[in-house]
């Protein structure tokens, strides 16, 4: 039953979700009794990075066709090297846009958002989220193999290093479907995907240049800053920061949201958050009915005593 997993990587650099996947493939590989085969494409980073968490084998694909990202490209890549009947993805936009095709150029199955290690493998049942994170349920997948997608910051990173052995595939796959335009990239930023902690914020903070606050309790807590859909309609924060239903659905360990009302679209971007916090003046706010953890009150005195308090606690 062999076992392989997608690398992910951002022009070249291995991230977070790339080591969790490769994780929970050798938690998946170990229960098989079989070994982890990492696949990545044009990567820079080196093999090391993967062989610390599992990957016993690493096929790099080099393509000079593939500079540019195209799902169906990538699929057809991945399709050629990855002959295992298990295939780990992380569920992040780029992977989860390959597996799909990929599930249909193998006739595998397809489970995504896997929160844990298998119930079994034969069949592969295993728990995800669904309902758009509202709830959980196990699904069952029969037949010649499977594709799992695993959710971001669920499973975990895990190390289990091993000597491990790479080999360079070099490909000439046809990627004529997409044309890039541009390409715009944040930095020295955290990955609001990856974060485990965020502090996000809403219209609650009455402008753009109140933001300051927020921002500093997110350096005190090695956070990144997120927003509501409102906040970055009328220009006050960056499209790339929105979360919810139609930004960007995140799992953080720990979600701060600071003026948030918790309007049903927001709060199906980060209901799969694993705590939340809540900080509104507004005792009615419907946010509180989703918060494991909740304060009534002005944030423009909270955050910045909070902030303070933090920094006295890190000395």
């Amino acid at each position: 039953m062999a076992v392989f997993v997608y690398a992910e990587n951002i022009n070249g650099v291995y991230k977070k979700a790339a080591f969790e996947a490769v994780s929970y493939a050798k938690a998946v590989a170990d229960k098989a009794g079989d070994t982890v085969t990492a696949i990545s494409v044009n990567p820079t980073d080196a093999s090391d990075l993967l062989y610390k968490y599992g990957a016993l084998n690493v096929i790099n694909i080099k393509d000079e066709g593939l500079k540019n990202f195209s799902a169906k490209a990538f699929a057809q890549a991945v399709n050629e090297v990855a002959n295992g009947n298990i295939i780990v993805f992380p569920h992040t936009t780029d992977a989860s846009s390959i597996a799909p095709m990929l599930a249909v150029m193998k006739n595998y199955s397809l489970i995504t958002n896997v929160l844990e290690a298998p119930e079994s493998l034969s069949p592969f049942q295993v728990k995800r989220r669904a309902f758009s994170g509202k709830g959980f349920m196990h699904a069952k997948a029969e037949g010649n193999g499977v594709i799992i997608t695993v959710s971001q910051n669920a499973f975990g990173v895990k190390e289990n290093a091993v000597s491990g052995s790479e080999e360079v595939k070099n490909l000439s796959v046809a990627n004529e479907d997409t044309k890039v335009i541009s390409h715009e990239q944040s930095s020295g930023k955290l990955d609001l995907k990856e974060a485990e902690i965020v502090v996000s914020a809403g219209r609650g903070m009455k402008g753009p240049e109140n933001w300051g606050m927020i921002e500093d309790l997110a350096n005190v807590l090695g956070a990144a800053t997120a927003c509501s859909k409102p906040v970055s309609d009328i220009g006050w924060r960056p499209h790339t920061e929105h979360v919810g239903q139609t930004g960007k659905a995140i799992a953080p360990n720990l979600y701060i949201a600071v003026g948030i009302s918790g309007a049903i679209q927001h709060l199906a971007g980060v209901n799969s958050s694993k705590t939340i916090v809540v900080i509104n003046n507004d005792a009615e706010a419907p946010f509180f009915k989703s918060a494991d953890y909740g304060v009534v009150g002005d944030a423009f005195q909270i955050i910045p005593a909070l902030t303070e308090k933090i920094k006295a606690l890190k000395g």
